[in-house]
């Protein structure tokens, strides 16, 4: 079974930047592919980032394009997100996940979850 712990949340100033990071444990681990989701309070749960196993296709919600950058090491079983040019819009609750289904942008696709970081933006 995999398991996913998330890490690097905190609170930042509007265009500031965090990297979060997910740290995995499971033999099987490197052969899903893994993505980034968030959750606002009083909001459903949104795609944010998504790699595939083996790092060669990357995807992004709009809303985060071209500011965030997601990222793989499999020796180290971890998984970034990179996140630039932050703005207050992006307070959430940030969730790791991993799937090994092909890569989708609701939650329902993905099987195993971390239990988030919170990420703040002030203005």
């Amino acid at each position: 079974q995999v398991q996913l712990v998330e890490s690097g949340g905190g609170l930042v100033q509007a265009g500031g930047s965090l990297r979060l990071s997910c740290a995995a444990s499971g033999r099987t681990f490197s052969s899903y592919a893994k993505g980034w989701f968030r959750q606002a309070p009083g909001k459903e749960r949104e795609f944010v980032a998504a790699i595939s196993w083996n790092g060669g296709r990357t995807y992004y919600a709009d809303s985060v394009k071209g500011r965030f950058t997601i990222s793989r090491d499999n020796a180290r079983n971890t998984v970034y997100l990179q996140m630039n040019s932050l703005k207050p819009e992006d307070t959430a609750v940030y969730y790791c996940a991993a799937t090994a289904m092909l890569i989708t942008y609701t939650p329902q696709g993905y099987q195993y979850w971390g239990q988030g970081t919170q990420v703040t933006v002030s203005s």
